[in-house]
């Protein structure tokens, strides 16, 4: 069985660390899982209003791939020391009824930043909404890129072996605990 992973990040940036981060991650899943990016560029803000008029095209689109998934990895930035707008925005078309597709998913979480310390906080943040969002995040490793400038090149490919390790532990541990939490 090879297990379908949705990964995303929370930055539209062009040359952005985190969906960097999910493209090495991308190369660096198992054999018995395959990662598909998808890009929030086109997810509209939320607006209950439109919502219950039915989902946007794009949103429901969004929640398809959701609900196909067995597993998902999100990619967050670290904007004033908590996630960015643009992840908070996607997770809360995700989270509405009917039938909320991020509800009892397996969850491997990135982050990747300039700073010093490496999405620390906004990952924390983020497992505290997987609580009240019933996702399953996966508790360890923790890939916390710090210095990001430093460990991607020019192209946005990850370089730095240290982190290409630890990426890769995730990617192995999200198809353990996917296989462990839907069996």
């Amino acid at each position: 069985m090879t297990f379908k992973f949705l990964g995303f990040a929370g930055s539209l940036r062009k040359n952005s660390y985190n969906r960097a981060a999910l493209r090495a991650a991308q190369g660096l899943t198992p054999p018995e899982a395959a990662l598909e990016i998808y890009d929030l560029a086109s997810i509209p803000l939320y607006n209950d209003d439109i919502r219950e008029k039915g989902y946007p095209p794009e949103v429901q689109d969004f929640r398809d791939k959701i609900t196909a998934a067995d597993a998902i990895v999100m990619a967050t930035p670290e904007y004033n020391y908590s996630i960015s707008g643009i992840l908070k925005n996607a997770i809360d078309w995700a989270s509405r009824p009917p039938g909320p597709p991020l509800q009892k998913k397996p969850v491997a979480i990135i982050g990747a930043t300039q700073g010093l310390w490496g999405t620390v906080k906004a990952q924390f943040h983020l497992r505290q909404m997987c609580v009240f969002l019933d996702l399953w995040p996966l508790n360890k490793p923790e890939v916390l890129i710090a210095q990001a400038q430093n460990k991607f090149d020019a192209a946005g490919n990850l370089t730095d072996e240290m982190t290409k390790k630890v990426i890769a532990e995730l990617m192995t541990n999200l198809v353990t605990w996917t296989k462990k939490v839907s069996g």
